[in-house]
């Protein structure tokens, strides 16, 4: 029979919240980091917190007594992991959604993306920074998705009389983002 040592049950308790405090927290400011999915929703975040929480325990059972260290590296992985595949369930909800396409001014879009008049562009670009997708070319607009920082995507078109790109995912515009935040692969940052 095995007697549960309630200081050491409480203190891996502890230690998976702390873990998981200390996972969500730093993963955060990596560069695609465990909040930073391209897709809107909070699945992300709670696959990261659950990630971390089953992480963090099955790192305290493989520690044996002196479990803090694996804790710790079980919640990051699991955070990581659960980020990662919450991020997936994200777009595939998102691209069912927004599976509904027009066409207009020569280019098929999003149906929860506005139409506005285009100059080509059709080039890969890379996000400078981690920016949002918007709706319209306005940064007023509905936020309609994300682009990391050193993300590449397919610019399909400038908006004319302004500084925004409209993004393309396999063709179609899924949204608008500032032409300040990219630039064209292959060519430096302008800031």
């Amino acid at each position: 029979m095995r007697i549960l040592n309630t200081k050491t049950t409480g203190g891996a308790l502890t230690a998976v919240a702390l873990a998981a405090g200390l996972a969500l927290s730093g993963a955060s400011s990596a560069s695609a980091g465990v909040l930073g999915c391209s897709a809107p929703g909070g699945k992300q975040e709670g696959g990261a917190v659950i990630g971390a929480l089953v992480g963090g325990l099955i790192g305290h059972q493989v520690g044996g007594r002196h479990a803090t260290g694996e804790t710790v590296a079980g919640a990051a992985a699991g955070a990581a992991a659960g980020s990662a595949i919450g991020c997936e369930a994200q777009k595939n909800r998102a691209q069912k959604q927004g599976a509904a396409t027009y066409k207009r001014n020569g280019y098929r879009l999003y149906s929860n993306v506005q139409p506005a008049s285009y100059s080509r562009i059709g080039q890969t670009f890379v996000a400078e920074s981690g920016v949002n997708l918007r709706a319209a070319p306005t940064a007023s607009s509905a936020k309609v998705g994300r682009l990391q920082a050193g993300e590449r995507f397919q610019a399909l078109a400038a908006v004319r009389d302004s500084d925004w790109v409209l993004v393309g995912v396999n063709g179609v515009g899924a949204g608008y983002v500032r032409g300040d935040f990219v630039h064209p692969v292959g060519r430096y940052a302008s800031r």
